[in-house]
């Protein structure tokens, strides 16, 4: 039999040894910082208060993730200028796609090849992420084998349509009977809508004010339909690339580099007559469209004020669309395919230019801080907390989570972002992308407000960008 004392002296001997072993736990533990610079909007909010929330570092160290919120407007202007000023404040980016390579070559983003070779969650995350993502987010050289980056928010531009009207039997008795054609109402009657029907969109809808419209009267004139047509950031590129893309054009490919021309690529016959096929569409769309003014907030916005029946624009600013705080008709929004370019086959093109963006780590973070940036990448992109984000107005990068019978039905635009993916080109990587992209937005303008004609303006951004490559030494 066991005396008391000899209980007594193992359960106090017990208790000993595990508060040593709790005080050299709380002792190793570090404090350890994360300072991410990311813009000021939704998918960025979620990530700061999931972390907050949620997540435990597996170390044992206390990790923070602070975020240096930042307005989309001057958002590049602030990261670029901490970045090359060389005080080192971050130790992640949520970077756009399209500055990888002017930040890359810069010395700022890590290459992570080595962390991804020597870890099987990370190979596992890689190897799920959809494959135009880890091309326009991770790899630089664009679609090459070197890694930097992971998904933080993937983004495709949908149409979002008023259901009170294009699903209104009397305004779809009244389309049939004056163009041969269904006036799209279901998900599949959008699936098969191309530039031709939503061009008869743009031209039917188009009523002035007090003119019958649904089961009412239009409050203002009221238009058909809007797309991207904004001189400022890369509005107007961003729908523009997908007529190239549709018509057969192309824009420069830096995966031909140096042997790839812009002469007689950016301004060939197809890329001009997709040009042209945009900016004829805008004669349906307000006013605006023709003040280089019509960027994403402005369309975001003449839809929720109930001014134009159906616009195409990014699904990250899809919730505000929804809450009817924010939009008049919250109520009567849905989501849909893209139209895009009908073959001779009978088939849809719809290629696009992908949006979002990757987050990113810096070159000058130690070991450890590598690792626990890490470690909170492999957080991010679990099941869990995707499908978290996902329910609170983001986007999934994970085929496996997109895959999911139930994800779809998440949110009401998720069905057509999934199948939207197969057809997502980018916009260039390489640090002359600024450059390029300012000079062919001033031309994109001038072609869109008459000053120009489609074919003018095309000579001169691939005038202009054979010189700058060729100077800069991609192209030979």
């Amino acid at each position: 039999m066991v005396s008391k004392s000899k209980i007594l002296g193992a359960l106090t001997a017990g208790i000993f040894a595990t508060g040593l072993a709790a005080t050299a736990t709380d002792a190793a533990a570090k404090d350890i910082v994360l300072n991410m610079a990311g813009p000021d909007w939704g998918p960025t909010r979620f990530l700061q208060d999931k972390f907050n929330r949620t997540y435990k570092a597996k170390s044992g160290n206390n990790v923070k993730l602070v975020f240096d919120f930042i307005p989309w407007p001057s958002f590049y202007d602030r990261v670029a200028a901490s970045l090359t000023s060389g005080e080192k404040k971050y130790q992640m980016v949520v970077s756009d796609s399209q500055w990888l390579g002017t930040f890359i070559e810069g010395g700022h983003f890590l290459k992570l090849n080595k962390y991804i070779d020597a870890d099987p969650e990370l190979q596992a995350i890689m190897k799920d992420t959809h494959p135009a993502m880890v091309a326009a987010y991770s790899t630089y050289p664009h679609k090459s084998k070197n890694y930097y980056g992971f998904p933080q928010f993937p983004d495709t531009k949908m149409t979002w349509f008023r259901n009170d009207l294009f699903c209104h039997e009397g305004e779809r008795a009244a389309f049939k009977a004056k163009y041969s054609r269904t006036l799209p109402c279901s998900y599949a009657e959008w699936k098969d809508t191309d530039w031709k029907t939503w061009a008869s969109v743009g031209e039917f809808f188009r009523r002035n004010k007090g003119a019958k419209l649904g089961d009412g009267v239009a409050e203002n004139d009221f238009y058909g339909i809007a797309y991207q047509a904004g001189k400022v950031a890369d509005f107007s590129i961003m729908q523009i690339n997908a007529f190239i893309w549709q018509h057969g054009g192309n824009i420069w490919d830096e995966t031909n580099a140096p042997k790839g021309q812009a002469i007689g690529v950016v301004n060939s016959d197809a890329s001009v007559k997709g040009f042209q096929h945009y900016i004829d569409l805008l004669k349906w769309s307000p006013p605006v469209a023709k003040t280089g003014q019509m960027g994403i907030f402005a369309i975001q916005e003449l839809f929720m004020q109930g001014k134009v029946a159906a616009i195409i624009n990014w699904a990250g600013l899809a919730p505000p669309a929804l809450d009817p705080k924010t939009s008049k008709y919250a109520d009567k929004t849905a989501f849909a395919l893209t139209p895009g370019l009908r073959g001779k086959d009978g088939k849809i093109s719809r290629w696009d230019n992908l949006g979002g963006q990757p987050f990113v780590l810096t070159t000058w973070n130690s070991e450890e801080v590598v690792k626990e940036a890490l470690e909170v990448v492999k957080w991010w992109m679990s099941e869990e907390v995707q499908l978290d984000f996902a329910k609170n107005g983001g986007e999934s990068g994970l085929m496996s989570v997109m895959a999911r019978p139930d994800y779809n039905d998440i949110r009401p635009w998720n069905r057509a972002h999934v199948e939207l993916l197969e057809s997502q080109k980018d916009v260039w990587h390489v640090p002359e992308y600024f450059e390029m992209l300012t000079q062919s937005q001033e031309e994109f303008d001038k072609a869109i407000t008459g000053q120009k004609t489609a074919k003018q303006a095309m000579d001169a951004i691939a005038q202009f960008q054979q010189e700058l490559l060729t100077e800069a030494g991609r192209i030979q």
